[in-house]
């Protein structure tokens, strides 16, 4: 491929040959030596859009560096370095100078092999991107070295394509690295990409765009410039565009058309990121109204003094005096120097200086390795090849004016840092910090000596950052424009993503637009809640009642009132309650499967019994009272085997079997009640266990149900064996607790449903043993005349005479 090129350009060659025959196809920069370097320098560029960005002085550097590299006792001794140096003036006028460099006894042959295809060992040069791209292939397909001290086009860092290629400044993608680090730093999203329209430029757009995708910055704005790009045009884009950060990558020339229409129009409040040489412009910063257009920031390479290249420059001057002053300038070997004077080279652009000068010692040092240089003196025997040279060069690290030259494995330096400058009051690049790639990355900016236009930092976005707890709602195609949205609540907005409001935690929560979640509190009743506290007591009085009642009873066991409340049966109901009432306590503390338990089981099973003694009493009522005279069997049955007990005794084990199978295999657990978006009520799953544990709920409630329709159908029974009417009238007022209890569980949350349901616990115990056994302790303490069997009897004998009539 590098042949068919290469042939192709001989062709070239001869067809420019009419228009080039009118230069001269040797260098008057040259100087014999052992071994001879190249160079590529717009010395005398053709038009003023080529090479402004490179100053004059950048051949004498290479040409002093090889002299102070001779004149070296420690590098490359008693070994002499020559020079070959050629006007890279244009495009197409350069392929001469090339030829000759790469011409072996003054011919170019690319179709037979040669081991000396070239007579340079490498080569330094060129100073662009463009330029660099239009030469380097040639110098490739023999693996000469070609040390650029200009080209910064990231394309050169692909070594399958510039396999013999170096350089000595940085590559675009490390001054967009510090561009984007100044955005960053200053907080500016919004901003214009203005950059020169060939390789270099273009590039520098496409490394920006790739490094901001992930970032908060958007590139509203980018244009190409060129010579007859209309300015005035541009910048009336920006302006409505309201972009207020204008990045400037671009070279001498156009950066001057720029910033001087800039001037015209009257912009003002900008800031303007110079990027690299027009950074240092002399001319620029001091231009009536330059300070009206806003900030000019600068990233440029930093001024490193050369020691001797000052006295250098003198001694040329004095030694080189024009022979034809009239001799067209442009794009020749001859040195026309008349209207340059010494104080013009000495204060010009120093931007190039380093690089040159490390470009060139690097060729030193990778020489003096191959030679094998010792002390005082080198191998010359050795035959050097170019490919020799650049494999010592890719291995080279040595000290140069206090920077440690070396490069890395695409051919990048891995030295040197840049300067960040400012356009300063006095029209003057001050340098306000630096930017550090090696041994690690620092950016260091003195933010006190910047002076901003209108002494504010200008801001510069396509809309204001949302508050905390707004999230971002993208309008149009970039993602700086957008609108603001509360994030609402049990959501927050995470900095990792502005867009989207993140759901909180089962476990936390937040108010309406929160920036975290907050972890939830957990509410339980506590034993020392005042609530707790007064439903135990009540708890505690039930079981005194029960005491006390048991006692009477116990005093009164065979008067006729004791008896027809149904004499032992009493004492079971009373034990049964007071077990019931364990129950009660289990509501309160924080809920656990143990608790859950005992909040249920207790009551449940004991309750069961109640109900079926209150049932079995009422049927042995209406048995004796209506059934008995129709059919006399059924009470003969009914007593003589006693099936009230075996009855009480059914109910009891068929409950105790349901809940204990329904509670072994899924006891009650822990819920967590999460209607509060600030705290979780910790409580026991009642409306699970419920559907769960539906046949016992429909046993309890069977027997309910019965004993309330046989204690109805006995309401007019005499009145102290009316145990009917109470037994109805309990029934009624336990459908009506559950039912309200019922109510509440659906309609309110938290913790008032556990206290609902201790509630309704402890007031079912209470109507059964109020309803039930205060009456009867009322006639036992205070009418005892109505407690004697002669009084029962004639009760009993005025409703069968009332009730066989």
């Amino acid at each position: 491929m590098f042949t068919l090129i290469f042939v192709c350009l001989c062709l070239l060659c001869c067809n420019l040959h009419a228009e080039t025959e009118c230069f001269s196809k040797t260098s008057e920069f040259k100087m014999k030596g052992d071994y001879l370097l190249g160079g590529l320098f717009g010395v005398h560029p053709v038009s003023t859009t080529l090479h402004q960005n490179i100053p004059e002085c950048s051949e004498k550097m290479m040409r002093f560096s090889i002299e102070e590299i001779n004149n070296s006792t420690s590098l490359l001794p008693n070994v002499t370095l020559g020079y070959e140096i050629f006007d890279h003036c244009s495009d197409t006028k350069n392929f001469p100078g090339i030829f000759s460099l790469m011409s072996v006894d003054g011919s170019v042959q690319p179709w037979k092999e040669s081991v000396n295809f070239s007579k340079v060992i490498a080569v330094v040069g060129t100073g662009t991107s463009t330029a660099t791209m239009t030469v380097a292939p040639l110098f490739m397909m023999d693996l000469v070295p070609m040390i650029s001290y200009g080209a910064s086009s990231s394309v050169f860092s692909r070594k399958r394509n510039f396999p013999s290629f170096l350089r000595t400044v940085h590559p675009n993608k490390d001054v967009i690295e510090i561009i984007l680090r100044f955005l960053e730093k200053f907080k500016w999203t919004w901003v214009a990409f203005l950059y020169i329209d060939d390789d270099y430029g273009r590039d520098g757009l496409d490394l920006f765009g790739k490094k901001i995708k992930d970032t908060e910055i958007c590139l509203a704005f980018s244009h190409g410039l060129k010579e007859n790009t209309d300015y005035p045009k541009l910048i009336k884009q920006m302006e409505a565009l309201r972009i207020n950060v204008v990045i400037v990558f671009t070279t001498k020339w156009t950066a001057e058309g720029l910033i001087m229409s800039a001037i015209q129009q009257n912009v003002t409040n900008k800031v303007w990121i110079a990027v690299d040489a027009w950074s240092l412009h002399k001319e620029l910063p001091k231009k009536p109204g330059i300070k009206n257009i806003g900030t000019v920031l600068g990233i440029a390479e930093p001024k490193i003094t050369i020691p001797g290249f000052d006295d250098f420059i003198h001694s040329f001057k004095a030694q080189n005096q024009c022979e034809n002053p009239e001799q067209d300038p442009l794009c020749n070997q001859m040195c026309n120097c008349s209207s340059v004077r010494v104080e013009d080279i000495i204060t010009a652009d120093p931007s190039f200086n380093f690089p040159v000068y490390s470009a060139v010692y690097a060729v030193a040092h990778a020489l003096h390795a191959v030679l094998q240089c010792g002390a005082g003196s080198c191998n010359k025997s050795i035959k050097v090849y170019p490919h020799m040279v650049l494999e010592e060069l890719r291995m080279s690290k040595f000290t140069l004016l206090n920077q440690t030259v070396n490069f890395d494995d695409n051919g990048d330096p891995k030295f040197g840092p840049y300067a960040i400058v400012f356009w300063n009051e006095s029209g003057d690049a001050e340098e306000i910090g630096s930017y550090m790639f090696h041994p690690e990355h620092n950016f260091d900016i003195n933010e006190s000596k910047i002076h901003w236009h209108g002494d504010k930092k200008p801001e510069s976005f396509c809309s204001k950052e949302c508050p905390d707890g707004y999230m971002k709602k993208q309008e149009g195609v970039h993602k700086c424009c957008f609108s603001c949205t509360i994030c609402p609540k049990g959501t927050y907005l995470n900095t990792t993503d502005p867009y989207n409001c993140i759901e909180c935690k089962d476990t936390e929560w937040s108010a309406e637009g929160s920036t975290t979640c907050k972890p939830r509190q957990l509410e339980y009743i506590r034993f020392s809640d005042p609530t707790a506290i007064v439903i135990m007591i009540g708890t505690v009085i039930l079981l005194a009642f029960i005491v006390a009642i048991s006692v009477l009873f116990a005093l009164n066991y065979n008067t006729p009132v004791v008896r027809s409340a149904g004499g032992p049966m009493c004492f079971l109901i009373l034990g049964c309650l007071s077990l019931c009432s364990i129950s009660v306590f289990f509501f309160f503390g924080e809920p656990s499967v143990g608790f859950c338990i005992l909040r249920y089981f207790p009551f449940l099973l004991f309750y069961t019994v109640c109900v079926a003694c209150l049932f079995a009493r009422s049927f042995q009522i209406i048995c004796i009272f209506k059934i008995s005279p129709k059919f006399p069997n059924i009470s003969r049955i009914w007593t003589k085997y006693n099936v009230h007990w075996i009855f009480i005794s059914a109910a009891f084990f068929l409950q105790a079997i349901l809940l204990i199978n329904r509670f072994s295999l899924d006891p009650p657990k822990q819920f967590t009640d999460k209607f509060y978006f600030d705290r979780i009520i910790l409580g026991c799953e009642v409306n699970k266990f419920v559907d769960d544990s539906l046949i016992p709920f429909i046993l309890i409630c069977v027997l309910i149900f019965l004993s309330f329709c046989f204690s109805y159908a006995g309401k007019d029974l005499p009145k102290n064996y009316n145990e009917a009417k109470t037994i109805t009238f309990c029934m009624l007022l336990l459908i009506l607790i559950w039912v309200t209890f019922a109510t509440f569980n659906y309609v309110v949350h938290g913790k008032v449903i556990t206290f609902s349901h201790a509630v309704a616990t402890l007031l079912s115990l209470y109507s059964l043993l109020l309803v039930y056994f205060l009456p009867r302790c009322y006639i036992i303490l205070f009418k005892p005349e109505k407690n004697t069997e002669q009084y029962f009897q004639d009760l009993i004998q005025s409703y069968t005479r009332s009730y066989s009539q």
